[in-house]
């Protein structure tokens, strides 16, 4: 039987600062050609040891080999228009300058099985390694082909289902679709945003996870949270519904929020990963907080389906920082470990 409250991260991590400036997203590389692969190796590399050494279960990547979470992928598809760009509002939140659709978009090559591979390679532990979901792949794109949010999201989910494929045959044990559009577009959500998740992870063996989150810790995000009011009961709009698809895992936001936890017990019969860490703040929590977290989560979820998380990625904080939380992660589940022992 596996053991209680294995612990696990959403996925990123900050980037050591000769890779490339830390603290920004999209921030470019720092090195090029060969440098820039071994320099690739290496922080994937830190980032196991610093997640094994702070005693995380379920290790990734740290999204070491990626600019953002989601541009890199669709960097490597065509009929995707990098050079002139278009301003879009990214999930009703923040303008920002996009990619632009441009004609039919298919995968090339695989993008991430060499990288997923090596991750394999370099660790004896259980591995998650994340894809971004299709209707956040639609977000973070202005369309000036299909017109249609819909049809592109069924034609990523093809191509993440593909990708994943080749990935789970690198011998992942966990892939992870990060969905945060999912607390934003609800209709959208039900109409087609379930159907083209479960399409992506369509034919895989190991386990599914969905990552729905209220966002990094940045400015733009930290905003919208304030207009949410006292309580942020958007996931009772998606959580009925993931209940019933076919993906295994919902990864998601606990920690120092407004979420009201008796919504976790809508995921009947899904594994949760539980939020305990708060992205948004530098302050590390301390065992006991997270475990508190932990604890309250159980009221709801059954322990053995509990998966002790970070809130979403950390790529935006100090590697000190990063380094804390993780290490007060795991020994609040720890603590929790114990008493349920």
């Amino acid at each position: 039987m596996a053991a209680l409250l294995q612990t696990t991260i959403a996925g990123s991590l900050p980037k050591p600062e000769w890779l490339c400036t830390p603290g920004v997203l999209w921030a470019p590389w720092l090195l090029d050609g060969e440098a820039l692969a071994e320099g690739k190796r290496d922080a994937v590399r830190l980032a196991l040891f610093d997640q094994e050494h702070a005693g995380i279960d379920i290790v990734t990547d740290g999204e070491q080999t990626r600019r953002h979470f989601v541009t890199t992928l669709i960097e490597n598809l065509d009929g995707v228009d990098f050079e002139h760009r278009q301003t879009v509002r990214i999930r009703n939140r923040y303008d920002a300058a996009v990619p632009v659709v441009v004609g039919p978009v298919a995968r090339r090559h695989p993008v991430f099985a060499d990288d997923a591979r090596f991750l394999r390679r370099e660790t004896q532990r259980k591995v998650k390694y994340t894809l971004p979901g299709p209707m956040t792949m639609v977000d973070t794109l202005y369309d000036a082909h299909y017109k249609s949010r819909e049809k592109l999201a069924a034609v990523f989910a093809e191509i993440l289902n593909q990708e994943a494929l080749a990935i789970e045959a690198a011998g992942v044990d966990v892939i992870q679709f990060d969905e945060p559009a999912f607390n934003v577009y609800f209709d959208e959500v039900r109409d087609w945003g379930i159907a083209t998740l479960e399409r992506a992870a369509q034919g895989l063996k190991c386990t599914t996870a969905v990552h729905i989150c209220y966002g990094y810790g940045i400015k733009a995000n930290i905003e919208w949270k304030k207009t949410l009011g006292s309580e942020w009961r958007q996931y009772e709009n998606t959580f009925p519904l993931l209940a019933r698809s076919k993906i295994a895992q919902v990864s998601l936001e606990c920690a120092n929020s407004h979420v009201p936890l008796e919504l976790i017990g809508l995921l009947t019969g899904k594994d949760v990963l539980v939020g305990a860490i708060d992205v948004a703040t530098d302050r590390v929590e301390t065992p006991e907080e997270v475990a508190a977290t932990i604890r309250a989560a159980t009221k709801y979820v059954p322990a053995e389906r509990v998966y002790p998380c970070t809130n979403c990625g950390m790529v935006p904080l100090k590697r000190e920082v990063a380094r804390g939380k993780l290490e007060a992660l795991a020994a609040g589940a720890a603590l929790v470990r114990r008493e349920l022992s």
